[in-house]
């Protein structure tokens, strides 16, 4: 198995990696423990130091490749983690950022319906005020016609009253008649 994977990591993208990796870890394998190392108890000292040699270098060798063979795995599967973790993030950011839109756009909602709301009490306010205006426009006007109508009766009384006064010329004249004719005033 995992040499189809180092296979296809070679030859593959690194999403189509992420993909067979997940794939592996989807299956719900209990983890693999490395087998216990055929080096531990292995040596067995040969009689001729060449022969030795050989062997060790051989030992070393097979060691090397088995490291850097775990190596290769452990950096394939940090680089599984470190990718699954920034798509989690990824995936987080983007779950808040979406939280984010939502709340706005019901803040804005609710701004807009305030608004309306607002401009309704305004308008009915304004409406109420020209009413008042109106009324006391009306009231005024009354007022006034009132003033000029006893103004205007106050005129014409005065008018009828004047209409029986004496002109300055006859004052004496009307003296005289009045003193001589006491009923007539």
């Amino acid at each position: 198995m995992a040499a189809a994977i180092r296979a296809m990591m070679r030859s593959s993208s690194p999403s189509r990696i992420i993909q067979a990796i997940r794939f592996k870890n989807t299956l719900s394998q209990p983890h693999e423990f490395s087998k216990p190392t055929d080096f531990l108890g292995s040596w067995e000292a040969p009689k001729d130091p060449r022969e030795a040699e050989k062997k060790l270098g051989l030992l070393r060798r097979d060691y090397a490749k088995q490291v850097k063979e775990l190596r290769r795995q452990y950096w394939y599967e940090m680089e599984f983690q470190r990718q699954e973790k920034q798509l989690k993030d990824e995936a987080d950011r983007e779950s808040i950022r979406r939280a984010k839109e939502e709340r706005k756009a019901a803040k804005a909602a609710m701004a807009r319906t305030r608004a309306a709301e607002r401009k309704v009490f305004e308008d009915e306010f304004r409406e109420t005020l020209l009413k008042e205006r109106r009324e006391k426009l009306e009231n005024w006007k009354a007022k006034e016609e009132m003033r000029e109508h006893k103004k205007s009766e106050k005129k014409e009384l005065l008018r009828r009253q004047s209409s029986m006064w004496i002109d300055e010329e006859d004052v004496e004249k009307k003296i005289l008649e009045a003193v001589v004719d006491m009923t007539a005033l």
